[in-house]
């Protein structure tokens, strides 16, 4: 592995990109937390917990320790299917249904808490965004809050629809590339993403995930498709659930010379996603830090080295304020209500 001194040093991102050139990147929570810091939390699963409106109450809590997880998506899938189940043995419980929705109207209560409103958000910001993703061939995003899907739906003919099914629905056997506009994969799943009753993945319209009550409370077919907690082995095994999120993280691990990681840390319940870019085999990777301080900017270095310790691979380590996507101006002001 070639890496360079571990300094407190770090390259501007242009320069770099115009003598390497990175066609594919990966973007984490560091590109949502450059916009609204709310975004910093830990757990959407503690959050829900403490949240004003609806929190977890505990029996809804006992439905997550009897499957030993902390991942909404698999409590409701399961409560689901005991619902169905139920129907068809002519069992009459109401509990599965009462649990399901009030888990769901958690869930979305705890995503407002923190998500940033839709009418905080600038055009200007999104058109920004939009722009800087737009220059990359393949956009692979860890994040599954709104900001990429609100930046791509403002101007969304530069972007490569992958969900081409009836309903916007993603159709594994028909993913091959039909042009040479960015192609965005949602590697955890997103908020604009929802689980169809078969099991296959759709997407919300632009009119239907504007506002963060994107997925309906009183609806049980829209189960919101997002890999929020978990360890790495957790989320793969989320990940190889869902035909969508299998094709995503299959595209990731395939073999390619560079690429750009912005914002995101691989920290140890991402482990997955560093056996996926392994196996990409990379000459390649310029990975983003913020320029806190010097000590900082070297322990950063030195971790991201010891993820790559022994390959062949060379790391670039760039300013994350010199890239579009770590822009200054993106940051948006929290006010005291909120």
């Amino acid at each position: 592995m070639q890496i360079p001194a571990l300094t407190g040093e770090l390259e501007d991102w242009s320069t770099l990109n115009s003598s390497i050139g990175f066609p594919e990147l990966l973007i984490g929570n560091g590109a949502s937390l450059a916009v609204w810091r709310k975004f910093a939390y830990l757990s959407l699963f503690d959050e829900a917990q403490t949240t004003q409106n609806r929190p977890l109450s505990p029996t809804e809590l006992s439905v997550f320790r009897a499957l030993d997880t902390s991942n909404f998506e698999q409590v409701l899938s399961a409560l689901k299917n005991s619902i169905r189940v139920n129907a068809a043995l002519t069992i009459n419980s109401s509990s599965p249904r009462h649990r399901y929705f009030a888990i769901k109207e958690a869930l979305i209560h705890a995503v407002r808490s923190v998500h940033i409103p839709w009418s905080q958000m600038q055009a200007s910001s999104l058109m920004h965004i939009n722009s800087a993703l737009s220059q990359y061939q393949t956009v692979y995003s860890g994040n599954y809050d709104l900001l990429n899907y609100w930046a791509v739906m403002q101007a969304p003919d530069a972007f490569e629809p992958l969900f081409r099914g009836p309903d916007s629905t993603f159709d594994l056997g028909n993913n091959a590339r039909q042009s040479s506009a960015t192609r965005m994969l949602y590697l955890h799943g997103g908020m604009h993403l929802v689980k169809n009753i078969d099991g296959s993945t759709r997407m919300l319209n632009s009119s239907e995930s504007t506002l963060l009550a994107s997925f309906a409370i009183n609806q049980l077919g829209d189960i919101p498709l997002f890999v929020n907690e978990g360890s790495s082995a957790d989320k793969l095994k989320a990940i190889r659930s869902s035909d969508y999120l299998s094709f995503c993280y299959s595209q990731l691990s395939q073999p390619k010379e560079t690429l750009c990681i912005f914002g995101h840390n691989l920290a140890a319940q991402d482990q997955h996603l560093v056996k996926a870019l392994l196996q990409a085999g990379m000459k390649t990777l310029a990975i983003s830090i913020y320029p806190h301080n010097p000590l900082f900017i070297q322990q950063q270095k030195q971790h991201y080295a010891s993820l790559f310790a022994g390959q062949d691979v060379e790391l670039r380590f760039f300013d994350a304020l010199s890239h579009p996507l770590g822009h200054r101006n993106l940051r948006v002001a929290i006010t005291p209500t909120q």
